[in-house]
């Protein structure tokens, strides 16, 4: 066992990874925890710096990795872990690094752009429905919640990795957005358009907001179509992840039959 004490400076230095977005930003390094995400990492072409296992709690062994492998007992994984039911795998991964101009995109782009998600499970919800969809990129604008934190790429289930995802502001976004030629829409429920009204098929960025708060002035006074979800209870909206959901599949949905 290379680790047992729960003092050890790799211990540490991984706690404040795990719980602190200026040490991330910092050291340019994100915990990725649970043998799925990080098999999801792996296969989308990103290499852990270090693997830390439990052999207490591993049950699916992740072979053929090369990077410092280290063995730490079970209190120490605890320690280190940010799951209630951890199977004993936990790697730190160089944090990705795309800009706009990275970006490939196919003949008729969907792109998301989240604004200032603030909850790490929304944000990962969307994420998991871009790489279901098989989405162009995420734009994540002016966010509350950095996409590289380890409660995101846990809700995300690794999608995190399978999704071109980028961290902007808003105006940098817009102006990409305009120079591929791709429309805007976006989610709100004051729109008098319902979204499966909307013809989805061109290039489109769909672009969310706060639950509280929706979209801000920027993105409502730029997009060049407004749709809605049609509510029939005593709730004016949906959760931002279920309602970028239903959008996103209606494109794909249109873009499979022929018009």
């Amino acid at each position: 066992m290379d680790i047992t004490s729960l003092q050890n400076p790799r211990v540490k230095h991984i706690v404040k990874l795990r719980d602190n977005k200026r040490q991330r930003k910092q050291d340019g390094l994100m915990v990725v925890e649970g043998y799925d995400e990080i098999q999801l990492a792996l296969s989308a072409g990103y290499l852990p710096q270090t693997l830390f296992s439990a052999p207490e709690l591993v049950s699916h062994p992740i072979q053929g990795v090369k990077a410092e492998h280290i063995t730490v007992n079970r209190a120490v994984f605890e320690k280190i872990s940010y799951r209630e039911n951890p199977d004993g795998w936990l790697a730190v991964l160089p944090i990705p690094s795309f800009s706009l101009n990275d970006l490939k995109l196919s003949d008729s782009p969907l792109v998301i752009v989240a604004e200032s998600i603030e909850k790490p499970g929304n944000l990962g919800a969307i994420l998991r429905t871009a790489d279901g969809a098989h989405v162009d990129a995420v734009l994540v604008c002016d966010p509350r919640v950095d996409v590289w934190n380890p409660n995101v790429v846990r809700a995300s289930r690794g999608a995190v990795f399978s999704v071109p995802t980028i961290e902007c502001d808003n105006s940098s976004a817009l102006e990409w957005l305009k120079s591929q030629k791709i429309r805007i829409l976006a989610a709100t429920p004051s729109a008098e358009v319902v979204y499966s009204d909307s013809n989805l098929r061109e290039p489109a960025a769909l672009a969310v907001g706060t639950e509280d708060e929706g979209l801000t002035d920027f993105w409502m006074s730029n997009a060049e179509l407004k749709v809605r979800i049609p509510m029939m209870g005593r709730v004016n909206s949906l959760n931002v992840s279920v309602s970028t959901a239903l959008i996103v599949y209606e494109a794909i949905r249109q873009r499979s039959h022929p018009q």
